[in-house]
């Protein structure tokens, strides 16, 4: 029977990733099988802390229980705060918590301070975090990682349901070409740096596209010229999605290595085009997918070791063909299917 459906989402104005693709995916799900759906989404911003708490507060303050005096079926919650919302009948599908404060807190990644201020901000998020991520019906996290997460700092159990990347369906299999393929936000946390002193130190001279915008593309542009790359190294930005499949397609690997990433869409989306990816020991997410000479290859997050393992795909293209033709099957029960099924009560 068809539901009248609410997703949550936070926003931070003009920036898009993959929790803003995985919304969009739920939507149109949805709607594909007859539900009445619309996103809210909350502007946010986590500079300065002191606006955090208000920014839950406001998703706390609305009334998702009825639009224009007819009852809401149920909301979907999915990043923070947006699962701060009130709803009888409320799913969370977590896509991470404010990791700042979290397993990012004492790193250079974390924007938090040692500081009596920000310790006293985080501890509200974590209660309130505890409190209104319990409330809900149905509990479920985007990948085991961010499961174990949150069972580790607030003691709560969810089930991983895997996210299907937008391209499901359309991502194929072609020719495994010469260039190695990034698919990733140029920011910190993806770790593109890794990947370009990696480069400066291949016996090969492997030419790598990057493609995806960000703040620090300057910087990673910056360190290619200085790492003497050229013409090796390609920064196309956002491109079209039937370029992008098709550069997936063509790729002779694709590489993604992030730090403790909350799930890889980048990851799935290469097995899925029969590309061996390549990883690094502490990626998090990532490697709920790529077994080590199976589907890719991980090393530790070390230029000299992931460069000895870009020198073996492109030396040998028996070996990535090999481990590529692993990929499909171990994506393929990522289904919207299976998501509908958990998430509509």
């Amino acid at each position: 029977m068809p539901k009248r459906i609410v997703i949550c989402t936070a926003q931070v104005p003009f920036a898009r990733g993959g929790a803003e693709l995985l919304v969009d995916g739920l939507r149109d799900a949805l709607q594909s099988r007859g539900h009445l759906v619309d996103v809210v989404a909350l502007p946010y911003a986590w500079q300065p802390h002191e606006r955090l708490i208000p920014s839950a507060l406001a998703w706390r303050l609305l009334d998702l229980e009825h639009v224009n005096g007819v009852p809401v079926d149920q909301i979907i919650c999915t990043k923070f705060p947006s699962y701060a919302a009130r709803h009888p009948r409320k799913v969370v599908w977590l896509v991470h918590q404010h990791r700042q404060a979290y397993d990012w807190y004492g790193t250079p990644l974390s924007d938090f301070a040692n500081t009596p201020e920000d310790r006293a901000i985080r501890d509200q998020l974590l209660r309130m975090d505890r409190t209104t991520l319990s409330e809900a019906q149905r509990l479920f996290a985007i990948s085991r990682n961010v499961a174990t997460r949150l069972k580790r700092f607030i003691g709560l159990d969810a089930q991983p349901l895997y996210p299907p990347s937008r391209y499901v369906g359309r991502l194929r299999s072609g020719p495994y070409g010469d260039y190695l393929l990034s698919d990733a936000r140029l920011d910190a946390a993806k770790r593109l740096d890794l990947l370009l002193r990696a480069l400066a130190r291949t016996r090969l001279p492997v030419r790598c596209v990057f493609i995806g915008a960000g703040e620090e593309r300057a910087r990673l542009e910056r360190l290619a010229s200085d790492l003497r790359l050229g013409a090796r190294v390609e920064f196309r930005g956002f491109v079209p999605d039937d370029e992008l499949i098709d550069l997936y397609a063509s790729a002779r690997a694709v590489y993604y290595a992030p730090f403790d990433e909350d799930y890889g869409f980048t990851a799935v989306q290469a097995l899925a085009a029969a590309r061996p990816v390549i990883t690094a020991s502490d990626a998090g997410g990532v490697l709920e997918f790529v077994d080590h000479g199976v589907t890719g290859l991980v090393a530790p997050p070390d230029p000299d070791a992931l460069a000895a393992h870009i020198d073996a795909l492109f030396d040998d293209v028996a070996r990535a063909e090999r481990l590529g033709a692993a990929g499909p099957a171990r994506v393929a029960d990522i289904s919207w299917d299976r998501v509908l099924q958990a998430l509509v009560l």
